[in-house]
């Protein structure tokens, strides 16, 4: 199984049409907010379930603000992080994951790329395909893989 992992696009998708040309099919799209009115335009993009949020950007948007959901073995809580305060640390939001049982915590917001792995919690924020704020400024998001014995293994690219 591969699932794509992808934050912040504020309303342009040419780096996501960039992202799906290279990575060809994928099982899963998650969207971790600020897609500003382009969920249907996402949806239109691709042909596997879709998990879309909304960001601080998102007024109006009618997403929810955070998700619970299953990729395998795996229960995964997503939220934007904002309300988490997740440009000041991950700690909040790593607590409230652990408290829902989560296995994988993913947030957007940041415009930061990493992925942190723990004994109890894995969490990731694949950046942003629009406006990067790491070293470098480049456009990142991540992909996740299930083998066929349903472990999961994360990558996080760059255009």
């Amino acid at each position: 199984m591969k699932v794509l992992i992808i934050s912040d696009t504020h309303r342009s998708l040419k780096n996501l049409k960039i992202v799906l040309e290279r990575e060809g099919t994928v099982d899963m799209l998650i969207h971790l907010g600020d897609v500003e009115r382009q969920m249907a335009d996402i949806r239109q993009m691709v042909d596997c379930p879709i998990h879309m949020i909304a960001g601080n950007n998102d007024f109006l948007s009618g997403l929810p603000s955070e998700e619970e959901f299953e990729i395998g073995r795996y229960k995964v809580f997503i939220t934007h992080g904002h309300s988490y305060l997740v440009n000041i640390t991950e700690e909040r939001l790593q607590d409230v994951a652990r408290m829902l049982g989560a296995d994988i915590v993913m947030y957007g917001h940041t415009h930061m790329p990493a992925i942190t792995v723990e004994e109890d919690l894995i969490t990731m924020n694949p950046g942003s395909l629009t406006y990067p704020r790491q070293s470098g400024r480049k456009p990142s998001y991540i992909v996740m893989t299930l083998d066929d014995a349903g472990e999961a293994a994360f990558e996080i690219r760059y255009l």
